[in-house]
């Protein structure tokens, strides 16, 4: 077993779920300010939004899984901000980002789908490393199943949860984050493929698909009105970027990706 404590200096503990959160928020910056010189969003604009943004997704990540966890933390009060221990919620702090987007955005007079189409594949990316620190704090894993001999000895030996393997779906989800990263950045210079704002799309039904199977697998899901909380949303999310796709194309809204940049 993995000890979820990366570094002790003392009293303070850092673990390796902040490590992998933080590592996966460097490299989304990074990939967000590479792309942004291309469509002319500001390097400072974009550090200006994530230096606001982080704080508040990671609070709005926890306040989602708190919220339907109620039961539980209404009787354990402080635990509420033990998030080194676990429980945020992606999807919490996904809606509580778009929100600081949408305000920051009119500030900054930047066009929220130009930023948002290049923010998406550093976001793909930040999620998939930080389903490693779920790896290694054991959460977010599936039924009990015989064996995992498909997997490295070092996978296996961590899935092995409560004296039985897990289905790691941590595993499954950061791979499918992968590959629509990687479809993404493989043809969005392409001309005359993306209009504005459908990588946004694109990532709303990618990811909104992969996360309704790979929830469904899960044993620790968050539940409303008989399904997970997570299916009700990847369904929204998959409606909501077929619809502005299909409506968009039929109307000719919009410019194509390469063809629009912001002036500053």
């Amino acid at each position: 077993m993995i000890n979820p404590i990366a570094i002790q200096l003392g009293p303070i503990a850092i673990h390796w779920y902040a490590i992998c959160i933080v590592s996966g928020l460097l490299l989304a910056v990074y990939l967000a300010m590479k792309e942004g010189e291309k469509k002319g969003i500001r390097s400072d604009d974009i550090l200006d939004f994530i230096l606001l943004a982080f704080p508040i997704a990671i609070v709005g990540a926890r306040i989602y899984y708190v919220a339907f966890e109620w039961g539980y933390y209404s009787q354990h009060l402080d635990e509420i901000i033990a998030i080194w221990n676990g429980g945020i919620a992606i999807y919490g702090g996904l809606i509580a980002g778009l929100l600081v987007l949408l305000v920051f955005s009119y500030r900054r007079m930047i066009n929220p789908l130009n930023f948002l189409d290049v923010a998406v594949p550093g976001v793909m990316i930040a999620q998939t490393i930080g389903r490693w620190g779920n790896f290694i704090n054991q959460e977010a894993y599936g039924k009990a199943v015989d064996s995992l001999n498909y997997l490295p000895a070092f996978i296996r030996q961590q899935m092995y949860i409560d004296g039985s393997y897990r289905v790691p779906t941590f595993l499954y989800e950061s791979v499918w984050n992968v590959i629509g990263f990687i479809i993404i950045i493989a043809t969005r210079h392409k001309p005359h493929l993306w209009r504005q704002g459908e990588i946004t799309a694109f990532y709303l039904i990618w990811y909104g698909c992969g996360r309704f199977v790979i929830e469904g697998m899960r044993t620790d899901s968050l539940y409303f009105m008989g399904m997970r909380v997570s299916q009700w949303l990847s369904v929204l999310l998959v409606i909501i970027g077929i619809v502005f796709i299909v409506y968009r194309r039929l109307k000719g809204i919009g410019p194509y990706y390469l063809e629009t940049k912001e002036e500053n």
